[in-house]
């Protein structure tokens, strides 16, 4: 029996939530593909569910037509009858996916397939784009009758018999004039590849416009002269092409996945020509459904201008690019997919409602990653050592951000030592702080701290190498964490002399004050602390120490572009078993050699630690120059 046509208003809210969903809903217009598409895969899962003995090939077509202005997303799905347009189509606000799967609540998770949302608000995104939609669907239960809808509006509609002869739903959707881009075929295949390119079934791309190419084919066994197969030109309409790989990596188990396959996935999604270093392969069943895969890439030191990518997943549909609440966001160095078909997904699926549920999966994701850093280190250390260095930052952000993966890969954090070689905070106690007065000696940069970091070496000291941009703020977090006595505390090699002092009687009747007014009155710096030390090494005539912590304060405030005025406090520590420092106490201050030897030996003490200034290295130069002259014409 034909059905009659017939007219109506969506529902009474409808006029409200057009506005919304056109103007915000869906940031991006773009949506609705991804909207229509998954929907679509949502009724071929129906399908499969209801019959489970099926053997139809099951597929979405999305076919652009730029002549006539539509774009059709077809699908062999389970279908709608009239009512069941009525019902989930005209009124909006019902979800037909809760209800369906109401009746399969009993069945396993893995069985219920992953169904987002069957039309409901998804599908009205279509008339962000569109200023007519047509709906033709035929129901796969029982004997039902085609059924066609259309609106202009997406709140008044026209309910009528319908043309489709097959099981399936086509939405066809006439495209304004303002948004003709979608008109083309290569921003639609764009729009697919990024939100569609996973999906559970079969999606292809058609070309409604497509030209016949011409082909040449076979001609049965025949042969040419030379031997080969003889061929004909044919033309040929090009066939509908599938653009998504229905059954990605991150689904499959770690077994069964090789390292090839691993690095060809990263390279093809994260368009990234240089290798990974290693990967964690998320698989979890309980207490949530969690798949993935995350990447390590290379970070090496200038990690402020890395941009990771986490790639987030519901049931294979793309959500979004590096959500933070299911990403820690010192994770977001990375680069990987994260697939949760259960996510608290708003109605836009752009968004996450915050719950408890995806604290524990935020939770989860870092528990994986600590494991993984500490499995490296306890079972194949020098791997691992070959990884420290690019993944360094890395591992010390986010030991900065997050304590709780702090107290997971404390034992797995690295110090590399000026040797080359490398050692764990215990390792370096062990071997130092009999010696160092638990400090961890440090140089921010090798080679122009080599001469103070071999007065270090030579005596048996190891020292570390701290020159990432985070290593200052990683040595100032270092310094709060556990008890007390187990502290440790950092010092850099040329701005230290706990490491270096020795008992000696060497020097030790010499006046300090007298020193310090000697070279404050050289130097004109009233305020310059002068001490006498007895340092191990005798050759060593003085070194100019600073605070560390402010020494620290002021290279982050040069690093973040502030720059504010923050005055030197040097120290200016002389070796009293040095006999340059023995001799400067003994001659006349107000003689200007004395004067001009205070100077060199204050300036070769700051060279050692830092360049001088513009000016100071002109006034070094200088005085060099007449100290050299004197000595020649002595």
């Amino acid at each position: 029996m034909a059905m009659k046509k017939e007219k109506g208003s969506v529902s009474i809210d409808a006029q409200n939530i057009m506005p919304v969903i056109k103007r915000w809903l869906y940031s991006d217009k773009d949506i609705f593909l991804r909207e229509a598409v998954s929907n679509a895969c949502d009724a071929i899962t129906k399908f499969r569910m209801l019959h489970p003995d099926s053997e139809e090939a099951m597929s979405v077509t999305v076919t652009v037509d730029k002549e006539k202005k539509q774009i059709t997303i077809s699908d062999t799905g389970i279908g709608m009858t009239a009512d069941e347009v009525r019902k989930y189509i005209n009124q909006v606000a019902f979800s037909g996916a809760a209800e369906f799967m109401k009746q399969f609540e009993n069945e396993k998770p893995e069985e219920k397939g992953d169904i987002i949302g069957h039309f409901g608000l998804g599908f009205y995104s279509v008339f962000m784009v569109s200023d007519k939609v047509e709906i033709q669907t035929l129901s796969s239960e029982g004997e039902a009758d085609p059924v066609h809808w259309v609106s202009e509006d997406g709140m008044s509609f026209e309910l009528s018999g319908g043309k489709r002869k097959a099981h399936g739903t086509d939405i066809i959707l006439h495209i304004t004039e303002e948004e003709k881009e979608f008109l083309d075929v290569w921003k639609v295949r764009e729009v697919l590849n990024r939100y569609c390119g996973y999906m559970t079934y079969p999606v292809m791309l058609e070309d409604a416009n497509a030209k016949p190419v011409e082909k040449d084919v076979p001609v049965g066994d025949e042969k040419n002269e030379d031997g080969t197969q003889k061929t004909e030109k044919v033309l040929e309409v090009p066939k509908p092409q599938q653009i998504n790989d229905t059954a990605p990596l991150w689904l499959k188990k770690p077994s069964e996945c090789k390292d090839e396959e691993y690095k060809e996935f990263y390279h093809k999604v994260f368009m990234d020509f240089d290798d990974p270093l290693f990967w964690i392969h998320l698989n979890v069943d309980y207490p949530f459904n969690l798949k993935g895969i995350l990447y390590f890439p290379k970070l090496k030191n200038d990690f402020g201008t890395h941009e990771g990518q986490i790639k987030l997943f519901a049931g294979q549909v793309f959500v979004a690019d590096n959500i933070k609440e299911v990403i820690p966001e010192f994770l977001m160095l990375l680069k990987g997919v994260i697939d949760c078909p259960d996510l608290p997904l708003n109605v836009s699926r752009s968004f996450l409602q915050n719950d408890g549920y995806v604290k524990k999966i935020s939770t989860h994701i870092t528990k994986k990653v600590a494991d993984k850093l500490n499995s490296l280190m306890n079972t194949e250390r020098e791997t691992y050592e070959g990884y420290w260095d690019d993944i360094a930052p890395f591992v010390k952000y986010g030991c900065i951000k997050d304590s709780k993966f702090f107290d997971m890969v404390k034992d797995s954090v690295l110090l590399k030592k000026t040797d080359g070689k490398y050692s764990t905070i215990a390792e370096y106690k062990a071997a130092n702080f009999d010696k160092t007065d638990k400090k961890v000696y440090y140089t921010n940069d090798e080679k122009r701290q080599a001469a103070s970091v071999k007065l270090y070496t030579d005596r048996g000291i190891e020292v570390a190498v701290m020159n990432t941009i985070i290593d200052g703020n990683f040595m100032s977090f270092m310094e709060y964490q556990g008890k007390e006595e187990d502290r440790v505390t950092f010092a850099r090699v040329d701005a230290d002399i706990d490491g270096l002092k020795e008992e000696s009687e060497e020097g030790k009747d010499l006046d300090a004050g007298k020193l310090q007014t000697l070279f404050r009155g050289a130097l004109g710096k009233e305020n310059l602390e002068v001490k006498l030390e007895s340092l191990g090494d005798a050759d060593m005539t003085a070194m100019v120490t600073e605070d560390e912590q402010m020494r620290r304060y002021k290279e982050m405030s040069r690093l973040y572009g502030q720059n504010f005025p923050i005055p030197d406090s040097f120290t200016l520590v002389l070796n009293r078993r040095n006999t340059t420092v023995q001799a400067l106490a003994q001659r006349d201050p107000e003689d200007e050699t004395t004067k001009m030897l205070c100077c060199q030996v204050y300036d070769l003490a700051r060279m050692a630690a830092q360049p001088l200034e513009a000016e100071e290295i002109t006034a070094f130069l200088d005085r060099s120059r007449k100290l050299l002259a004197m000595m020649v014409n002595k």
